[in-house]
C-alpha cells in the first residue's frame, strides 16, 4: 500500500478553495472519465491517486465529493487563452452557478462554440463542481476572463454581430443568424447587465409554447440558443 503524507492531503484539500487554486496553480480531478480525459489533454497532470494504492480511508480525506471517487489527479491550470474576434463564441455575464458554468462548457464542446469568454464575477472554472459538470469538456474548450462589454466592442468592431438572450428580444426561430459571432448569456437571477447590454445589437428570446415558467435555466438557454445558431448552418 502506498503513502502519502499529511502535508500532502492538506494541500489536495485545500484545493477545494479558489485562493489556493489560484496561488498553487492546480485543480483537481476526480472520476475514471474525467481523469482519463484530463491525461489524454494538453493539460499537465502533476499527480494521480488510486484508492487501491492509497485505501478508501485515504481517498476519503482527499475526495471533494460524497461518495469517494476511486480516483483523484491534481492538474495544473494551462496559461491564460487568447482568442481573436471570429467564429461562434459565447460569452457568459456574470453566471455564478458552477454547475451551470460546468453545463455550458459541455454544451459549447457538442455544438463546436470557437471560444466562451466569462466576465471576472462569473464563477471560478476550475470550481470542482464546474470541472465535474464539465464532463471533460473543460479540457478541449478555452474559456477567457475579461470584461464582456469590451469583448462585445471587440467582435462588432470586427464586423460581426452581438446577440443577447432577452426576454423581449425578437423570436430567435424567426431571427436572422449568421454564422458567425458573439451570443451572450447572462446571470441566473438578473439576466444581462445593463452595459452589455447596450453593446448587443440583436436582441433574441425563445419563445414559450406552454407558459407555465417565467424563464430558463441559463445553461438550458444556451444549448438552445447555439443549437439554433448550429441548425442555420450546418
Amino acid at each position: 500500500m502506498a503513502t502519502i503524507s499529511n502535508s500532502e492531503i492538506k494541500q489536495i484539500r485545500s484545493l477545494r478553495e479558489k485562493k489556493f487554486r489560484e496561488e498553487l496553480g492546480l485543480f483537481t480531478v476526480e472520476g475514471e472519465k474525467m481523469v482519463a480525459e484530463a491525461l489524454d489533454s494538453d493539460f499537465e497532470v502533476v499527480k494521480v491517486y488510486r484508492s487501491e494504492e492509497l485505501g478508501e480511508e485515504t481517498m476519503k480525506r482527499i475526495s471533494s465529493m460524497t461518495s469517494p471517487s476511486p480516483v483523484v489527479a491534481v492538474v495544473r491550470k494551462p496559461a491564460p487563452a487568447e482568442h481573436n474576434p471570429g467564429g461562434l463564441c459565447l460569452a457568459l455575464d456574470s453566471v455564478r452557478d458552477p454547475g451551470n458554468m460546468g453545463t455550458i462548457l459541455r454544451i459549447a464542446d457538442w455544438f463546436g462554440a470557437d471560444c466562451i469568454f466569462a466576465s471576472p464575477d462569473s464563477v471560478e472554472v476550475y470550481n470542482p463542481k464546474a470541472v465535474q459538470a464539465s464532463m471533460g469538456a473543460i479540457f478541449r474548450k478555452k474559456l477567457i476572463y475579461c470584461d464582456i462589454a469590451e469583448k462585445c466592442r471587440e467582435f462588432r468592431a470586427a464586423g460581426l454581430r452581438v446577440f443577447g438572450t432577452f426576454l423581449d428580444g425578437s423570436d430567435i426561430y424567426a431571427s436572422d443568424l449568421p454564422r458567425e459571432g458573439l451570443i451572450v448569456m447572462g446571470n441566473e437571477a438578473n439576466g444581462i447587465s445593463r452595459a452589455v447590454a447596450a453593446e448587443c445589437d440583436g436582441r433574441l428570446t425563445i419563445p414559450s409554447f406552454g407558459g407555465g415558467s417565467e424563464s430558463l435555466n441559463v445553461s438550458v438557454a444556451t444549448a438552445i440558443t447555439i443549437s439554433e445558431f448550429r441548425r442555420r448552418w450546418k
